[in-house]
């Protein structure tokens, strides 16, 4: 049992969540704002946040944009979002500033795309989508993805721009922690966004960004760029982006570990639950998923105290989240 019902807030039971994930059918979105978020934390901003991705990814599938236009549009919300660790609000590295990494991919083609370590962009996954469309590449990192960026018509902002007041607070205290015990002693704060969409004929996507854990060193890369690690997404298997400790998913490869279970026959919720339960029991890692099936089964499961979350289908109002 990977959930910690002591820190559940939720809009929906348990069981009836399960019921709305285990429905077949698209369009449907899932998306994750992380699986760091603190259980003393008001939930209040992350139900709004992964509520208002989720029904953003909604409307791109029902005005008839693709799965993969869909996840892109829910975890646009997520980055530009302060509460979330990505983009705007992400993760300081121990020099101070933003590196930031994204991916996103395309379950019908396989078709995918992924920057790492870059500093000056407001939404990485709108390079991330640049790479997957206009060039042969998967990954591109660092100043050549930033180059990339703005060749594609991507605006630069100032790095400065990314930093949020918590954020500096948050460094200034592991700094303090790191003079006086070492930068190793610096305890981690998980934290990714990501969504998931699958479209009314069974096609699906997935995209995912971060701003990694906090105090790292820079040019450090985890999981979120790596696809199959944080991303995957495949027609004939299921979708999945992936939040945590980057260095154990990535062991793992967690994400198309979810996904073939899927493909084995596996219900997403049950593929989830799986993909945890391997992350702790061979790379003892925290963290999340989140999954989207073909057939419009969903699936999502974490080992951490709370992961916030968000889901909705064709004819819901609005988005029901959990945190």
């Amino acid at each position: 049992m990977f959930r910690a019902p002591m820190a559940y807030a939720g809009d929906l039971s348990q069981a009836e969540f399960d019921e709305l994930l285990d429905r077949r059918g698209g369009p449907a979105v899932v998306v994750h704002g992380g699986a760091g978020t603190r259980v003393d934390a008001d939930p209040t901003p992350y139900f709004e946040g992964t509520r208002r991705a989720a029904e953003a990814g909604l409307r791109v599938l029902l005005g008839g944009g693709s799965a993969l236009d869909a996840a892109q549009a829910a975890a646009i919300v997520l980055e530009d979002d302060p509460h979330f660790n990505a983009g705007t609000g992400a993760a300081l590295t121990s020099n101070g500033d933003v590196e930031l990494d994204a991916s996103c991919m395309d379950g019908t083609t396989l078709r995918a795309g992924a920057v790492a370590c870059v500093k000056n962009l407001k939404n990485p996954i709108l390079a991330a989508r640049r790479v997957c469309d206009d060039t042969p590449h998967v990954l591109m990192c660092g100043p050549g993805a930033e180059a990339f960026a703005r060749e594609s018509g991507i605006a630069e902002i100032p790095n400065s721009a990314l930093i949020t007041p918590r954020q500096r607070a948050r460094w200034q205290e592991l700094h303090e922690q790191a003079q006086r015990e070492g930068a190793d002693s610096v305890r981690r704060k998980l934290g990714t966004i990501g969504a998931v969409a699958v479209d009314g004929r069974g096609h699906v996507a997935a995209a995912t960004s971060t701003g990694g854990t906090m105090y790292k060193r820079p040019g450090r890369v985890g999981d979120t760029p790596i696809i199959g690690a944080g991303t995957y997404a495949d027609d004939h298997e299921a979708a999945a982006s992936s939040t945590g400790l980057g260095e154990a998913i990535l062991k793992v490869s967690m994400a198309r570990a979810a996904c073939v279970r899927v493909r084995d026959g596996a219900s997403p919720r049950s593929a989830a639950v799986a993909a945890v339960g391997l992350l702790r029991e061979r790379a003892q890692g925290e963290g999340g998923i989140i999954i989207a099936g073909p057939d419009g089964r969903l699936g999502w499961a974490y080992n951490t105290p709370r992961m916030s979350r968000a889901v909705i289908r064709a004819g819901m109002n609005s988005a029901k989240a959990a945190v």
